[in-house]
């Protein structure tokens, strides 16, 4: 009898264990799929994966009590690995357009963002209307390549900005489209070389990816980015790698 009580006292014990862990068991660590190519919002330093977006990450998952886990692959890896729920949410300069909106969530947005044309120093290309007839890069899977695309423009797409951008250093493309902080960045980075023109070709919104129909977790992101908006702390992310801050 004195058996039968200690076993059925141990089997209580570990059901409230479990009921404690499904009550307060909501899964610690974070997944983030990003495309570290994409400076200033997500880049490669030494060893490391810095920028505006994973700092904004890492204050999101903070907020949240959660341990933020990134893993770098490329721009379309990232979008589909969160469709499937290989991960969590995918945070890379990501444009919340319709299109995409058919295939995952997204978070409210968090950064308005444009298109910007990249040419060589003393280019004839001066405006959009100068891009007829040349040859354009830039990064494929974006919202980017997409406008050039339904532009009807003659484009090659490359894996990185980076990628495009040594394409028109070196002579094979006349341009490069591509989201304006990146462009700048990028630019800035060729020594004079070239230079980045105040045309604006659209307006876009960033926002985080995350699996379509994970409204549960939608609504944490969400409530996060609003708490980081009201404190002020989004804001001073932006500030750190000199972004607009147009947070409201």
């Amino acid at each position: 009898m004195k058996k039968i009580l200690t076993l059925l006292l141990a089997v209580s014990m570990i059901c409230a264990f479990t009921a404690c862990g499904a009550k307060t068991g909501d899964k610690k660590v974070l997944t983030m799929a990003t495309n570290a190519e994409f400076p200033p919002f997500e880049y490669m330093k030494g060893e490391k994966i810095v920028g505006a977006d994973v700092d904004m990450a890492n204050a999101i998952a903070h907020y949240l009590g959660y341990t933020l886990e990134i893993t770098n692959i490329d721009f379309d890896g990232a979008l589909t690995g969160v469709s499937t729920g290989k991960y969590d949410m995918a945070v890379a300069g990501i444009t919340a357009n319709a299109e995409r909106r058919k295939n995952m969530n997204f978070s409210e947005n968090y950064y308005t963002a444009s298109q910007a044309i990249i040419v060589k120093k003393g280019s004839d290309i001066k405006s959009a209307d100068g891009l007829k007839g040349k040859v354009i890069s830039c990064q494929e899977g974006t919202t980017g390549e997409q406008y050039l695309l339904d532009k009807k423009y003659k484009i090659q797409s490359f894996k990185t900005g980076s990628e495009a951008i040594t394409a028109l250093t070196a002579g094979k493309v006349d341009a490069v489209v591509i989201d304006n902080a990146v462009a700048k960045a990028l630019s800035d980075k060729q020594a004079g070389k070239t230079v980045v023109l105040k045309e604006a070709l659209t307006k876009e919104s960033y926002a985080i990816a995350l699996k379509l129909g994970d409204d549960v977790m939608t609504g944490k992101i969400d409530k996060a980015i609003k708490a980081l908006k009201k404190d002020g702390t989004l804001n001073k992310i932006f500030e750190k790698y000199n972004l607009k801050v147009d947070v409201k």
